[in-house]
């Protein structure tokens, strides 16, 4: 309880009735608004005249409600005015009670009340809040994630995405998989550095970005040096960057081609396990504005086998022996749940195994795509 009153006649009759109703087992007060607001703790409950020597009427209780947003305020004054009063709820008290005319009963009710009153609306906006960045959630979501733009009845595309466990707001991560009238399948996954609203409008920029390049057939090369450019007009800072890795898979999906800047090179999923494909690194994006020379690497995919794109998310959490869990480890699990047969139900195994060493400690988000094939298009088959 902190009681803001100047008259030291008025403050011991006011300590007195609050020790009367058992209310506020702890007790401070100040004889003006900056003494008040030096105080470290932040009160359940201010009790305020609003005639001090440093702000008087309404203008005392704005800034004390300024001061302590999640605070109940209770006017306690010498004006027994009803406009007073009126106005003085209308702008954010709890209530408004006159010296001269409460007791120990009246404020203690009236605190308690006032206090329950100011815990459910800042219950209420809360919610409110939570509600608004769910939305916006879900916008962002739509952009980093969207549905893939294929028509070839024999894919599979498997998406995971995980935040970090401790936040709900996505971070960077991006993925997007689109197909060409031809079969050709393309694929992106990419990750910018660090988490925010900043980093997630720049995760949708640039898949955006990779799906309108991509669908005007540009090289992979050249699309890397153009998403840079996207990356560096509009990052809020220098120090900011992003990793990608681009796939093309051939159309009798024998073989995949990868540019990979800065990010982790695709598993390839065979029934009898999982390997890293063999491709060639560069910078990230953003790095050294201009310096990348990105070149491809091609992939051969035995018949059967799948891609597996991922964010470094997936293998910086912990393993059971409380350390990294690290990027070998990873592909060794990876490799050893390919006896699960169902993509989904690979990815789902592949996750709990990856987050059971970890036990909430991992902050990165995550990001899974998991392309398989029953069979190549029919017109696109090896005769």
């Amino acid at each position: 309880m902190l009681l803001i009153e100047d008259d030291p006649g008025d403050a011991l009759l006011t300590q007195e009735h609050l020790a009367d109703s058992a209310v506020a087992t702890r007790f401070a007060q100040a004889s003006s608004l900056v003494e008040a607001s030096a105080l470290p703790a932040t009160p359940d409950c201010v009790l305020l005249d609003l005639h001090l020597p440093d702000s008087q009427g309404l203008e005392a209780l704005r800034r004390a409600l300024d001061r302590w947003p999640d605070s109940a305020v209770v006017v306690l004054t010498g004006l027994d005015d009803a406009a007073t009063g009126t106005a003085a709820v209308a702008a954010g008290a709890q209530d408004y009670l006159v010296k001269g005319r409460v007791d120990g009963a009246v404020i203690g009710r009236t605190v308690e009340y006032a206090i329950q009153r100011q815990r459910a609306h800042t219950a209420e906006r809360q919610l409110r809040e939570s509600r608004l960045q769910a939305r916006e959630n879900d916008r962002l979501q739509r952009g980093l994630l969207p549905k893939p733009l294929t028509t070839d009845p024999s894919l599979t595309v498997i998406s995971r995405y995980v935040p970090g466990q401790q936040r709900s707001l996505l971070g960077g991560d991006f993925f997007d998989v689109v197909q060409e009238e031809d079969g050709i399948l393309h694929a992106v996954i990419g990750d910018v550095c660090g988490n925010g609203p900043d980093e997630a409008a720049i995760g949708v920029g640039l898949r955006v970005g990779w799906r309108t390049l991509t669908l005007a057939g540009l090289s992979k090369a050249h699309r890397m040096r153009l998403l840079e450019q996207v990356l560096v007009a509009e990052r809020p800072h220098d120090a900011m960057f992003a990793t990608a890795c681009t796939v093309r898979i051939a159309p009798d999906r024998s073989h995949a081609i990868v540019a990979s800047a800065g990010h982790p090179p695709p598993l390839v999923i065979t029934p009898n396990g999982a390997y890293s494909a063999p491709v060639r690194h560069h910078l990230g994006l953003g790095m050294f504005p201009g310096l990348g020379r990105w070149q491809e690497s091609r992939v051969e995919l035995p018949t059967g086998a799948g891609l597996l794109l991922y964010t470094d998310g997936v293998y910086e959490g912990y393993g059971d022996d409380g350390t990294r869990l690290g990027e070998q480890r990873f592909v060794e699990l990876a490799s050893r749940l390919t006896t699960v047969t169902d993509p989904a139900d690979y990815l789902n195994a592949l996750l709990a195994e990856v987050q059971r060493g970890d036990n909430g400690r991992h902050s990165d988000d995550t990001a899974l795509l998991y392309l398989t094939w029953s069979a190549p298009p029919a017109e696109t088959r090896p005769r």
